[in-house]
């Protein structure tokens, strides 16, 4: 799948207009092109042929396509966290529109990473594969601990379930569907599964009253 060769510009302090750093632009070829199709495919040589750069620039930047992906990967969970800090900030305010914009972030996320990736990296790439496991439940553990905690305490959620309960039956569920076989099995994206372990689960967890509102 071609990539656009245009560049992408910003806007320095001095008003000029200047590219990015040849990494970044790297980085945002190869998180659409991996997430979309996988990335078993896909060689350094052509994205640096995509891109219009030198294969010495780009080995200059990511001397393989470990070094890459891992690139790729840290860049998107940066994303999410930026997205993710900017809802919680507004926690006081309506908690539970918060808990909806959470899931609606990382369902949102979710939709980028399509099953060709998740089975590559589970195959070809187990130890980031493993890594974005651990920083997923980091995620969810930090985002959504915090909101639940607040949200029971104003009576939304329910009380006789713990947070730390709550967030590892999260976790458990996203785990066991979120993988390349039972998302095959069960003929769902990502997205959709993430989308229903998360409905299925606020479901279970919100009193009377949070269904209400």
């Amino acid at each position: 799948m071609a990539f656009s060769s245009t560049k992408r510009r910003k806007v320095a302090s001095n008003g000029r207009r200047e590219d990015h750093a040849p990494a970044q632009r790297i980085v945002s070829a190869a998180r659409q092109h991996f997430f979309a199709h996988g990335f078993r495919g896909v060689t350094m040589d052509d994205l640096a042929g995509e891109l219009g750069m030198s294969k010495k620039t780009l080995y200059a930047s990511f001397p393989s396509k470990a070094d890459l992906l891992r690139a790729v990967l840290m860049d998107k969970f940066r994303t999410v966290e930026v997205d993710l800090e900017r809802i919680t900030a507004g926690f006081s305010k309506n908690m539970l529109d918060s808990l909806h914009q959470l899931l609606a972030c990382l369902q949102r996320h979710a939709e980028e990473i399509q099953p060709p990736f998740v089975r590559d990296i589970r195959r070809e790439a187990p130890e980031m594969f493993e890594f974005v496991q651990s920083r997923r439940r980091q995620v969810i553990q930090r985002y959504f601990g915090k909101l639940f905690d607040q949200c029971r305490r104003v009576g939304i959620v329910r009380k006789d379930i713990s947070t730390r309960l709550i967030i590892e039956i999260l976790l458990g569920a996203t785990e066991a569907i979120i993988n390349p076989t039972k998302l095959a099995e069960l003929d769902l994206t990502p997205r959709a599964g993430f989308s229903t372990v998360t409905a299925v689960i606020l479901e279970g967890v919100l009193t009377d009253k949070g269904r209400a509102k």
